[in-house]
């Protein structure tokens, strides 16, 4: 293999790899190498990608080759692959639909390669595979419960071997959406909707869309919606995303306020759900205490008998688990996972693959910004110290408790003033994780503050006045972090966050990325207290970021 000394990989026999961030070559490289290998670290000079069996299935299932996947890191590496990274590769690769789940009359079979009888046998006396298989019908094929399906698909991924799901789907009760004829749908939104569908066949139908916030990701599922045709089913976070859907839907197809409703079930029998259903996924895993086995959670059991034809679930990185054990029941439905990020911090991401499907169309999100779908945005972290006086305490707490401490560093309110200085009258978003830190600076700033106790329709006021303009400065807690249709903000100012959350800082920069009027680009501020956790935490939350081609400007709070 030839080689290039200038190039900017290292590939590592463990499967590391290391970029060279300073290197004219490196952001063709990074590009190259994201739909397959894991940002695992990005320091100044050096970061450190990893290529695990998810990475590889994930874009194996998009249709990329083992071949496509060598011939991009021989393409940038500076010195010859280690001989067992190039097996591993194609061997993991080469796992990817090696075992098929077919539908059978009134059951499912699951099939192996020719000649892979022995995997069978093998997977046969897996602790949690075995039970789920039936009758084996040839060295090759076994039977399986269809009830089981979900669960087979977890069980196999969690022993090494992903299972390509071509069973297909039960029909749905028909309803045709029609998108509203002066709805322009982006080039990439009908090819994310069809990646998902392929055209109603079995080997579409479930997987996830990887897109930007701003991006336009419920278009996608309202395109997904007109192809399907059937009865619809949307979960999501909270209820300002509900709200957020209701418009939309309303907006940009022919559904009537009849047609789309949140899920209530307090009304009627038979009322309850409408053929476009929203429901969040608090009310869904609302838990009964006391109830007997199987009916703790009654709002599941009644969504989960609905004839489906399509279930959304929007922000699929957030996921509950009582939301995946569902998922695992309701496999003969079509699932569309939205989201903006696969990354989740508690390491499910499996779960996803085996349960929604695997991704099925993804954007990086500077190739969006370089086409104008969305803003550009320029990232900083502003490092400032904790005063004399708060050390000793720091020094002496446990390490939740630091977190805590440098989160609400003081400082914080006299930075995020200059912070604001620096973009007078603009709509500006401050968000943080600490109500009482929150409460001081929107008391500074004399400006309103939304949290998880502000109802409902007072948050929608207050959004609606930042949305006209009559309100410029908004404080949010942790319930900005996701689903808020504030397409004019144009800074953002992040004073204290969930530990390393590599997605919740992702979401938080994405609250900035709806393209202004104006073409102008968007900045977001993270302030950080210096030489505490929270600035190791800060570089964890930056990983997803660094991935996309995100880089931070370090201000000392001297330059502010």
């Amino acid at each position: 293999m030839a080689t290039d000394p200038m190039n900017p990989l290292i590939v590592q026999a463990d499967r590391s790899v290391f970029l060279e961030a300073f290197n004219p070559r490196a952001d063709e490289a990074r590009a190259a190498i994201a739909p397959f290998a894991e940002l695992v670290s990005s320091p100044e000079h050096l970061h450190t990608y990893r290529v695990t069996p998810l990475s590889l299935w994930n874009a194996a299932s998009t249709g990329m080759t083992a071949d496509a996947m060598l011939g991009a890191l021989e393409g940038h590496a500076k010195f010859p692959l280690p001989g067992n990274v190039v097996t591993d590769i194609r061997e993991l690769v080469g796992r990817w639909g090696r075992l098929t789940l077919d539908r059978f009359d009134e059951a499912l079979i699951l099939s192996a390669a020719p000649g892979d009888g022995p995997l069978l046998s093998e997977l046969a006396r897996h602790k949690a595979v075995g039970p789920l298989l039936r009758e084996r019908m040839s060295d090759v094929v076994y039977t399986v419960d269809a009830g089981a399906r979900g669960e087979l698909k977890r069980a196999l991924m969690d022993a090494g071997w992903p299972v390509d799901d071509h069973a297909g789907y039960a029909p749905g009760a028909p309803f045709a959406v029609t998108l509203a004829p002066d709805l322009t749908v982006r080039d990439y939104q009908r090819e994310a909707a069809q990646a998902f569908y392929q055209s109603g066949s079995d080997t579409g139908g479930s997987g996830v869309v990887v897109l930007a916030p701003g991006a336009g990701k419920t278009v996608v599922g309202m395109v997904a919606m007109s192809l399907v045709g059937q009865r619809t089913l949307v979960l999501t976070t909270n209820r300002t995303s509900v709200n957020q859907w209701q418009r939309e839907l309303l907006a940009k197809t022919d559904l009537t306020p009849d047609d789309v409703q949140e899920y209530a079930p307090g009304r009627p029998a038979g009322r309850e759900l409408a053929p476009v259903t929203l429901c969040t996924y608090q009310m869904l895993t609302h838990r009964r205490p006391g109830a007997p086995a199987g009916e703790e959670y009654p709002h599941m059991s009644l969504i989960g008998a609905a004839e489906w034809g399509l279930i959304i679930y929007d922000e699929v990185h957030l996921l509950p688990a009582p939301v995946f054990r569902l998922t695992a029941g309701v496999q003969a439905r079509r699932r569309l996972g939205l989201t903006a990020t696969l990354v989740r911090e508690d390491g499910r991401e499996g779960d996803v693959f085996a349960l929604i499907g695997p991704k099925r169309y993804d954007q990086p999100w500077k190739t969006l910004e370089a086409q104008g779908w969305i803003a550009a945005a320029a990232c900083a972290e502003v490092r400032l110290r904790l005063p004399a006086d708060e050390r000793p305490a720091y020094a002496a707490a446990p390490d939740r408790q630091k977190h805590r401490l440098a989160a609400v560093n003081p400082a914080k309110r006299a930075a995020l003033r200059a912070v604001l200085a620096r973009h007078p009258d603009v709509p500006t978003l401050v968000i943080g994780a600490y109500l009482d830190q929150l409460d001081l600076m929107a008391a500074d700033l004399e400006a309103p503050l939304i949290t998880g106790k502000t109802p409902q329709r007072e948050r929608e006021r207050l959004f609606q006045a930042f949305r006209e303009g009559r309100l410029r400065t908004l404080l949010l807690s942790k319930v900005g972090n996701f689903a808020l249709d504030l397409p004019d903000a144009e800074v953002l100012v992040q004073v204290s966050g969930a530990f390393g959350s590599r997605q919740e800082e992702a979401q938080r920069l994405g609250r900035l990325l709806r393209p202004k009027a104006d073409g102008r680009g968007a900045h977001f501020y993270s302030l950080v207290t210096r030489e505490t956790i929270e600035e190791d935490y800060a570089h964890h939350r930056q990983l997803f970021l660094a991935e996309q081609g995100y880089t931070y400007d370090i201000i000392d709070e001297s330059e502010l």
